[in-house]
């Protein structure tokens, strides 16, 4: 890259660097979570959302269960200003549910959004102003002096309108582009607005730190946060708070990593939409928690529902590999990963330990909604015996021999890559059955009876078409099937010895079918197989022979 020198470190580090956040190992519970869906996630959609979409998906994470949603900025639109009025004229509200409104510190903004507020149980009115270097210099062109009276003139005026205005609020501050600021000065900053406000207990302050563009690595962000929340007035009283953009693709790992440097609060979007590469994902920080056994307090039970609704009214789409939440997630293609999650999964059965621990997979699929035998095991080109057979076996319920499973893996893997796409779980029990399932041509049974004769031999003789010719032929043997092998020799003049059987009911109940699995051998030792499907298992067992054998002539 030629131009690498125009680029330069525009952070800065805390004069005071401690890295307590470093000695833990993960968070041990859930945040104050903070929808900025409806906000921050509208205005970066090329659509924004309608007045009626934005008050369905205002309900969606109120069901979710979202406490705090950011519903916009009332004074900047018509549209944004009647939702407000909406959600709070119609008691479309729960008791239990704040919302959150933004404004800048200008007078008739403030006043303009208290009007949307009238009459609300519960409010955070989020007051923000640019405090970074690069804000300061090349857009206000104000002094630090004259930045810090930005923010408490608006501090005061907010006390001020909320002495006047019906309803019950609270207050939020935030530095933007913070992490672009010097450290001392966004302390500084954040505690004469703390100052003004005086929070206690029963009224606390927000005071949120946003990365409003990612400027650091992760250890950075959380040095800053930790710094702050070591030194921030009435410490007792104030909700240190995130809101990390994505633009060097950490938003999740600033969240995490700042929640261990003290943060209470996070403001993120669902799937992480937001302005240019978008916001901190709070489906992934939740679902995070949730793999290490830690209550994100957030219900994401039905993920795959929770992606149609966000797709449905935001235009955007989830992209498939989006952890946790996209359709591939899940997926296991390759054969290696394939039989080692369907070991997982028998180990699990056996061994009935309360602990998820099937490789591959972080999360019990079935916790978020999905279903293992669609959309954990998928076939392709790539897959081996292990899923081929997990998927016959979960969804059909046929338990291949070991080397039949493989036979077939091969068979399935050449149709996948001769048509070059993913084979469904339909076509895949096709191939089954077209292959080896009571095959009937060249050669067909017509009858099969049997006699005991002595030292318990039974003898068989059975009627077969080859082709066009019937015939009638005899045998002798062990049991029925080894005597109807004997017998089918002697009609066809091939070499051909039974060398593995095996046998299960397809279902339960007194009407279930048996099936029976064969496998024959030639001249030269190749192994053939075929399986038989009945009411009887004898005469599934014999299908499977006729199938076997069947096999080895398409092939000889």
């Amino acid at each position: 890259m030629k131009n690498v020198s125009k680029y330069t470190k525009n952070f800065f580090m805390p004069p005071v660097k401690t890295y307590k956040w470093a000695s833990k190992d993960s968070v041990d519970k859930a945040p104050i979570w903070c929808s900025v869906d409806l906000r921050d996630g509208n205005q970066s959609l090329i659509i924004p959302m309608s007045l009626d979409e934005k008050l369905e998906f205002f309900q969606y994470l109120v069901n979710v269960g979202f406490k705090e949603i950011e519903i916009g900025f009332p004074a900047a639109s018509d549209t944004e200003y009647a939702f407000c009025r909406t959600l709070i004229e119609k008691n479309l509200i729960p008791e239990d549910v704040t919302i959150q409104v933004l404004t800048q510190s200008r007078e008739h903004i403030i006043q303009k959004t208290f009007e949307a507020l009238k009459g609300a149980h519960s409010a955070i009115v989020h007051l923000y102003n640019s405090t970074s270097v690069a804000q300061r210099e090349q857009v206000f062109r104000k002094s630090k002096e004259e930045i810090v009276d930005i923010a408490v003139s608006g501090a005061k005026l907010l006390l001020e309108y909320r002495e006047k205005t019906p309803g019950n609020f609270h207050f939020e501050y935030s530095p933007e582009s913070f992490t672009g600021t010097e450290m001392e000065y966004a302390l500084e900053i954040c505690n004469a607005v703390i100052d003004v406000w005086q929070p206690t207990k029963e009224d606390k302050t927000i005071i949120n730190l946003p990365a409003t563009v990612q400027v650091s690595m992760p250890h950075v962000y959380a040095s800053q946060v930790e710094y702050m929340s070591d030194n921030l007035h009435l410490r007792e009283n104030v909700i240190v708070s995130l809101h990390p953009h994505n633009d060097r693709g950490c938003a999740i790992a600033d969240c995490e990593m700042g929640l261990l440097a003290g943060a209470d609060r996070i403001e993120g979007t669902l799937f992480g939409n937001g302005e240019r590469t978008g916001n901190a994902d709070i489906v992934t920080i939740a679902m995070n928690m949730y793999s290490q056994g830690v209550d994100p307090k957030l219900n994401f039970e039905n993920l795959p529902e929770i992606v149609e609704e966000y797709e449905k009214v935001t235009r955007m789409h989830v992209y498939e590999r989006s952890p946790y939440s996209g359709e591939l997630v899940f997926a296991a293609f390759s054969g290696s990963h394939q039989d080692a999650i369907a070991k997982g999964m028998k180990f699990r059965e056996e061994s009935a330990s309360p602990y998820w621990t099937v490789p591959y997979l972080p999360i019990d699929p079935k916790d978020v909604g999905r279903e293992y035998d669609a959309d954990v095991i998928r076939i392709n080109s790539q897959s081996g015996k292990g899923g081929i057979g997990y998927i016959l076996e979960q969804k059909y319920g046929y338990v291949l021999p070991p080397k039949m499973r493989e036979t077939f893996g091969y068979i399935v893997k050449g149709v996948s890559d001769r048509e070059h796409k993913e084979l469904s779980q339909k076509e895949i029990h096709d191939i089954f059955t077209e292959n080896f399932v009571n095959i009937s041509t060249p050669i067909a049974l017509l009858s099969a009876h049997y006699m005991q004769k002595e030292k318990g031999i039974i003898g068989a003789t059975i009627e077969i078409m080859n082709g066009s010719v019937k015939i009638t032929e005899t045998g002798e043997g062990n049991g029925r099937l080894n005597a109807v092998t004997n017998a089918l020799v002697k009609a066809l003049g091939i070499p051909c010895s039974l060398i593995t059987y095996s046998e299960h009911a397809l279902q339960t109940g007194s009407e279930s079918q048996a099936a029976a699995y064969v496998g024959i051998s030639g001249s030269d030792k190749t192994v053939f197989w075929g399986c038989g499907i009945n009411d009887d298992i004898i005469t599934a067992s014999v299908h499977a022979l006729f199938s076997a054998v069947n096999h080895m002539l398409h092939n000889a």
